[in-house]
């Protein structure tokens, strides 16, 4: 597979939703990004909260933007708040380096990022990996 089409996208998205309902987690916002930052399919379930689509979207766009999965995001913040800090402001304020974006990766080509936003950052987490895995391809979380 040498991009991420629409077609994968739908299976990522039902997959982690899915998830998401085996686990019986609060309403969650899935956006899924191509490799260039791109929205590619996002939905948000019944219910969400106000701001849910915004952060799953940082989530994702955080990941492709230092090409490093949220959950290293939110690592380095702890290490080097100044550094993620000047990124986010260059970035315009759109990073989310917490758990929940994960790049979607075919052996080693990048295809895109998921961002999911809703529960705890760790349930987005899994909702997401579970999407990718679902639709057999590899998440890098960080």
């Amino acid at each position: 597979m040498a991009e991420l089409t629409l077609d994968t996208a739908r299976k990522i998205l039902d997959a982690a939703l899915a998830k998401a309902t085996e686990l019986k987690l609060k309403p969650l916002v899935v956006t899924i990004l191509d490799p260039r930052g791109v929205i590619k399919l996002a939905a948000a379930q019944d219910g969400t909260s106000l701001m849910r689509a915004e952060i799953a979207h940082g989530k994702a766009y955080g990941a492709l933007a230092l090409g490093m999965g949220s959950r290293a995001l939110y690592q380095r913040a702890q290490e080097q708040a100044y550094f993620i800090d000047a990124v986010n402001t260059m970035a315009r304020g759109a990073l989310v380096p917490v758990p929940g974006g994960v790049l979607i990766m075919d052996g080693t080509t990048l295809l895109g990022a998921v961002g999911v936003s809703g529960d705890t950052s760790d349930n987005d987490e899994a909702c997401a990996i579970a999407g990718i895995e679902a639709a057999g391809l590899k998440a890098n979380a960080g």
